[in-house]
């Protein structure tokens, strides 16, 4: 004789309650398709947020007065600028209190803000204007950078301070990675081990700003 285990009434809805919901596909904030893992953004300047889109929504957004100008394309440029390092007084400088930050100008608040990752996600900071253009004046990376949709993403450790000129995700996808592994005050070595990964990627995809400056 053969034997089936049959499940007690609501038996069946409990177990699908504890497993983790599957993840809802994402779609074109514009018009709605479904979209890969890897995607565009755009900088949503009035709400000063990300919106994800598809390839084809992206590119009408990159002609010049779409939208009033109130999103823009995030770019796909890495720069770095080895040759021009920053040194421990822009550091300073700056106040940053952390061993890592990024920082970005907006045109909404019409100003520059700084951002630390933290087990609450980012934190914002607005450092004041003589620190950050002594800090930065002199800086080629700070010069490129495009308001709303490119970051200066900084790290320091006992190698000096990496500087990298990235799209402004790719600093709210390291804040995301953190916030999931972060443990105790500085995040643990687990959300160490994560930077020094993240940093590593980077680095291999940048490439070093001309003198002539980027594009």
């Amino acid at each position: 004789m053969t034997f089936r285990q049959l499940d007690r009434p609501g038996t069946a809805l409990l177990r699908r309650l504890r497993e983790p919901a599957p993840p809802q596909p994402q779609r074109c904030e514009f018009c709605g398709r479904h979209l890969p893992a890897e995607h565009r953004h755009l900088a949503d300047t009035d709400q000063q947020a990300l919106t994800c889109a598809c390839t084809a929504c992206a590119l009408l957004f990159q002609q010049p007065g779409a939208a009033d100008g109130r999103y823009r394309a995030v770019p796909d440029r890495y720069l770095t600028d080895p040759a021009h390092p920053l040194g421990e007084e822009a550091w300073a400088a700056l106040g940053i209190p952390v061993a890592t930050a990024f920082l970005l100008r907006t045109t909404r608040l019409q100003r520059s803000v700084l951002l630390y990752p933290g087990p609450g996600g980012a934190t914002e900071a607005e450092p004041d204007e003589a620190a950050w253009q002594a800090a930065l004046g002199a800086s080629r990376l700070h010069a490129e950078l495009r308001p709303d949709v490119e970051a200066l993403l900084l790290r320091r450790d006992t190698d000096g301070i990496q500087c990298y000129l990235v799209p402004v995700d790719v600093c709210y996808e390291l804040v995301g990675r953190l916030r999931r592994c972060w443990k105790g005050f500085d995040g643990g070595a687990e959300a160490r081990a994560e930077q020094t990964a993240f940093f590593d990627r980077l680095a291999a995809r940048s490439r070093v700003l001309p003198e002539g400056g980027g594009r």
